[in-house]
């Protein structure tokens, strides 16, 4: 480390990229240094991914207590939520993460501030009124919820309030078309909640393979979830009852909660940035070269805070890709194609490779296969859920260049499928795999013949 400066790296946010580029950069003999004013691990284990898949696993116990009555089980007495139980259970365990997160900070030998940390310059970072000074700075704030600024904004809430709610709804309005915003729609549901989700747009998940997602909103619907699109809230009044919402038709709606999931911004503001050659991008973002550096030669970012793929695992992976470069033999990179993701809503939608409408664009020529059936678990449980599944192969190369999943485990299921992708897989591989049976993911080995 020169001595002209206090630490070789300041990280400025302890979420999952900042805390592993600070635990592998302290692994390699730097000196590092991490401030966090929040909360240790970040969105993700806190407001975000964490927490989020909890409450999915609560909202889907009434239907599996349903279903268990067809396999011989005779539930007695009406289950009730408890709430406060699950909320505060929740908070146990994003506690018990926060602690694990903070000894893997002390035992790597970085040095945390509990603070809020501010850029004065290139090489300086202030926390708490303390001026600390670093030869290279790293910025991994994260996200933050945004919500639009109308009549009555200051009645909704975000996705950061809905995991510490004092009681759940009776009503609840939804306002949004992606991955929150049908997540929620779906917990909300399952919890009891009678759930509106009220989208301006045409299609939910608009990013997502169009035949899926529209799959994803014909389950919702069928489990009780009460989608409105092509709508715009005007306005929100409180009444004494609650809410009162205002719609672009005219129409008009009574509600306990409103949550607006549309979007998430950079976390940028006041972070001191005009100090520095850094110029955000309009929605706050940082923009970056190849190597993760600013328009500030000795300052970088990664995560959620340049905008690029949202995602946990990205995070952490830029993080190494990024020590590396610094500090490594600049060997380690990220690719940004086929990456594996999941939306948890409910019917559960996972996805790699691109869309069907990706794929025409990119390749024209492709064949798409498909396979859409109830899952045994429904035969004697007594559902009406489906299963719908995706293929599509480029016909020149035959290799399989998009996968889609809709219900039960699509995500565990896709994770495998994904290494395949990346790996190159054809339809012939495929093909000549043997599945598991009885099991839905021996579907995506067993077809044959192409729909188009």
């Amino acid at each position: 480390m020169s001595t002209e400066f206090d630490y070789d790296l300041f990280v400025i946010g302890a979420g999952s990229g900042g805390v592993r580029a600070a635990r592998i950069a302290a692994s390699k003999g730097k000196r590092v240094a991490i401030a966090e004013d929040r909360y240790l691990g970040g969105t993700c284990v806190n407001v975000g991914c964490v927490p989020k898949k909890l409450f999915v696993y609560s909202s889907q116990f009434p239907e599996m207590v349903h279903a268990s009555q067809g396999f011989g089980w005779n539930p007695s007495g009406e289950a009730v939520l408890d709430w406060p139980r699950l909320r505060d259970r929740k908070t146990d365990e994003i506690h018990r993460l926060n602690g694990i997160y903070q000894r893997l900070i002390d035992n790597s030998g970085a040095i945390l501030y509990d603070g809020r940390a501010t850029v004065l310059g290139p090489n300086q970072v202030s926390v708490n009124g303390q001026i600390h000074t670093a030869e290279t700075i790293l910025v991994a704030t994260g996200g933050w919820p945004f919500i639009p600024d109308f009549p009555g904004s200051e009645h909704v809430v975000s996705s950061n309030e809905m995991f510490f709610l004092d009681q759940l709804p009776k009503t609840a309005v939804v306002v949004g078309g992606g991955y929150i915003a049908v997540e929620f729609a779906g917990i909300l549901n399952g919890l009891g909640v009678q759930t509106h989700l009220v989208y301006r747009g045409t299609r939910l998940l608009k990013s997502f393979d169009a035949e899926m997602s529209n799959k994803v909103t014909q389950g919702m619907i069928q489990k009780g979830v009460n989608i409105h699109l092509n709508t715009k809230v005007t306005n929100i009044q409180k009444t004494g009852d609650g809410l009162e919402i205002n719609f672009s038709d005219h129409t008009a709606m009574s509600a306990d909660l409103v949550l607006y999931a549309t979007g998430r911004v950079a976390a940028t503001k006041n972070l001191g940035l005009e100090n520095t050659k850094i110029v955000v991008r309009s929605d706050g973002s940082i923009p970056i070269d190849n190597n993760f550096c600013t328009q500030e030669p000795t300052i970088y970012a990664l995560g959620d805070v340049i905008d690029r793929v949202q995602l946990t695992p990205v995070a952490i992976q830029e993080a190494m890709v990024l020590v590396d470069h610094l500090y490594g033999d600049k060997r380690a990179f990220i690719d940004y194609e086929n990456i594996p993701t999941a939306v948890f809503c409910q019917p559960e939608l996972a996805t790699v490779g691109l869309s069907e409408e990706a794929a025409l664009k990119t390749y024209g020529d492709i064949s798409v296969y498909t396979s859409d059936f109830k899952p045994m678990l429904q035969t004697l449980g007594g559902g009406d859920d489906r299963i719908s599944m995706k293929l599509i192969v480029d016909k020149a190369s035959d290799k399989v260049i998009g996968c889609h999943m809709v219900g039960d485990h699509a995500a565990e299921i896709i994770q495998g499928i994904g290494i395949a992708i990346k790996a190159g897989a054809t339809k012939a591989d495929f093909d000549a795999t043997i599945g598991i049976h009885p099991s839905a993911a021996e579907e995506f080995v067993t077809m044959r013949e192409a729909t188009r």
